[in-house]
């Protein structure tokens, strides 16, 4: 068993636990979290993403053991009913869920992303690398491609995004 001190959502966890035990099922089965999704259990769905110092990861692939000392955010951190961050509100405003089971990873995954595109980080489809990103369609589906969603709401997560963003039909 390995001790690890870990900050979630602003509050201090401390946790003993298996080396092999994973972020996701940290969070999910010893803390309660529940909101991160236990989806392919490969990182390659998104399901599971939960922000680490401010960038996303994919919890199904990080030990809790390596997670010592770093601030984590899942999306119960990020709003609550009658509190929520923009972009929950803007996924309820635009319809950008179906079934919802991607929805933690997705507004998890989005956040962080406005974030980097905030700080001019530019992705693969990114034109102008010196100039920062228009959230076109192309761009947030690029950025965003870590995270699937099985009932295919993509549009509307697309408009949620935009929305939060401030990104105007033209910028395409």
């Amino acid at each position: 068993m390995i001790e690890t001190t870990l900050t979630i959502n602003g509050q201090e966890h401390r946790l003993r636990a298996d080396p092999r035990t994973t972020l996701l099922d940290a969070l999910r089965n010893h803390l309660g979290l529940t909101g991160s999704k236990k989806g392919c259990d490969h990182g390659q769905c998104g399901a599971c993403t939960v922000i680490a110092d401010g960038r996303r990861i994919n919890a199904c692939l990080s030990l809790v053991c390596m997670m010592d000392g770093v601030e984590i955010t899942t999306v119960e951190g990020l709003g609550e009913p009658g509190r929520l961050s923009p972009l929950q509100d803007a996924f309820v405003r635009h319809d950008g869920y179906q079934c919802g089971y991607c929805t933690p990873g997705q507004i998890c995954s989005a956040t962080a992303m406005l974030d980097e595109v905030r700080a001019g980080w530019p992705s693969v489809v990114t034109e102008d690398l010196e100039g920062g990103a228009a959230l076109t369609t192309e761009e947030i589906g690029e950025r965003m491609s870590g995270n699937l969603c099985r009932c295919a709401a993509y549009p509307n997560i697309v408009d949620a995004i935009r929305d939060v963003a401030g990104a105007k039909e033209a910028a395409e």
